[in-house]
């Protein structure tokens, strides 16, 4: 469910960002399309015979070790223009994995769903990605297990059989309301031939973006959008389908940041409102001047999307600690934006991380930058503001989120700030210093 992106950027990229802070920024600014829909779709185009293109697909460093897998596997891409293309072979050859891309990236679990249909025996190599702590696989097993697939975990590889004869799954409940722990489910219901009824599902934006490419694909969905998901399995799929996914949440809150912590007033396009709604609802509470435009669909046709004008505003501490909640409540990967907007804040905010062990801590390396964050516990944050912000020299955090909001309070701090070792930003954003730089941001990689 978390956060890893990459054009040009190959082992001879910049590596660092030089931050003269302090610069008004304005404009306007369009979101792109969502990483963690991008990345389920490219496993979910595993279980499609046809040939499979995805509009303006994020060129980050996450979809790329995952096209180094899928290559690997004997899967063709190409990229047309922004657009990416995928032709299976006949047959994948699961014994010639290229395992260093796969340790690189948590999403190599999503493999498991689309394979375990055709695939009787099957090595994966363990998952890898951010170090958010212990994000266990067992809710993943526990899915999967009711469609025949039992896996050990040995040699650094997670080994897979699959039972001949399995009873229709029927419902299953799961235990955890988990983003990626539903896809595996739904991917592997798509090619059952019976009707699996999944609850305890995560509705968040990607899994409603993975139900609807289902749908091109001739899989009956009932209850996207919703905790109760019913898919009307097929046994093969092969159609050439064309979709596009819809735009990133966590890009736009990113983005909405940038403007509230540089005091700017920015235009943000084609934001996914109904995946922001709660944050934006939090931060008015707490002062903030924004306009919404008129609403208007995704390319997707189904995502509803709004321009957002955001305005210096006056920022006071909430009333109430700010906390994840799964969809439709505030975004997990959106949570860290508010250690930087209450360090903006009159007053005294706590944050509550509840969802990954030892992530809160990250968040304290604002306090580089002059922020005043404390942490309470593994999990909680106390974060006082407002503050003075001043450059300070840091090395990213392992985790994504907190490396973009280090570089956003960097924006904000006088003096000059160098933020090392840049590349896990790029796991999860394209291009994100340019087009900061293009808002008028003083940004120079080095």
């Amino acid at each position: 469910m978390s956060d890893h992106g990459n054009h040009g950027a190959g082992p001879e990229a910049p590596r660092h960002l030089r931050v003269t802070g302090g610069a008004l920024l304005s404009g306007t600014i369009d979101v792109k399309t969502s990483k963690n829909a991008c990345v389920a779709l490219l496993c979910a185009s595993l279980l499609n015979r046809g040939t499979t293109t995805l509009r303006r697909v994020a060129r980050i460093e996450e979809v790329n070790r995952i096209l180094r897998v899928l290559a690997s596997m004997g899967v063709h891409h190409e990229w047309i223009g922004q657009d990416l293309r995928l032709t299976p072979p006949e047959r994948l050859d699961l014994t010639r994995i290229d395992a260093d891309a796969a340790r690189r990236t948590r999403s190599i679990i999503m493999f498991l769903g689309p394979l375990l249909h055709d695939y009787p025996e099957f090595e994966l190599p363990f998952a890898g990605g951010c170090e958010l702590g212990d994000r266990t696989v067992e809710p993943h097993m526990v899915a999967l297990r009711r469609f025949g697939l039992a896996v050990e975990t040995s040699g650094g590889a997670y080994r897979a059989a699959v039972k001949d004869r399995v009873e229709p799954p029927g419902t299953i409940v799961l235990t955890e309301r988990g983003d990626t722990v539903t896809e595996n489910a739904i991917m592997a219901a798509a090619r059952f031939p019976a009707v699996t009824v999944i609850r305890n599902a995560s509705c968040n934006y990607m899994v409603q973006d993975l139900c609807f490419f289902l749908e091109h694909l001739g899989v009956r969905i009932d209850g996207a959008g919703t905790t109760t998901i019913t898919v009307h399995g097929r046994e093969d799929l092969e159609a050439d389908v064309d979709y596009a996914p819809s735009e990133d949440p966590i890009e736009a809150w990113s983005l909405i940041s940038a403007a509230i912590v540089t005091e700017s007033e920015i235009t943000i396009r084609r934001v996914p409102i109904e995946f922001t709604e709660i944050e934006l609802a939090v931060a008015e509470e707490m002062g903030l001047e924004y306009a919404r435009g008129p609403e208007y669909l995704a390319e997707n046709g189904r995502t509803r999307l709004a321009d957002l004008t955001v305005g210096a505003s006056r920022l006071r501490a909430p009333m109430d600690k700010i906390h994840p909640m799964p969809f439709p409540g505030l975004n997990i990967d959106n949570l860290p934006f508010f250690a930087l907007i209450a360090s903006c804040a009159e007053g005294s905010t706590m944050i509550h991380d509840w969802v990954y062990e030892n992530r809160a801590i990250y968040l304290t390396e604002l306090n580089r930058l002059g922020a005043r964050v404390r942490l309470v516990d593994p999990h909680r944050i106390q974060v006082e503001g407002p503050v003075a912000w001043t450059g300070a020299e840091v090395t990213c955090p392992p985790a994504l989120r907190p490396a973009v909001v280090l570089l956003l309070g960097m924006l904000r701090a006088r003096g000059t700030s160098e933020l090392r070792h840049v590349n896990v930003i790029n796991r999860g954003y394209e291009h994100l210093a340019e087009r900061l730089q293009l808002l008028g941001a003083e940004i120079e990689p080095f």
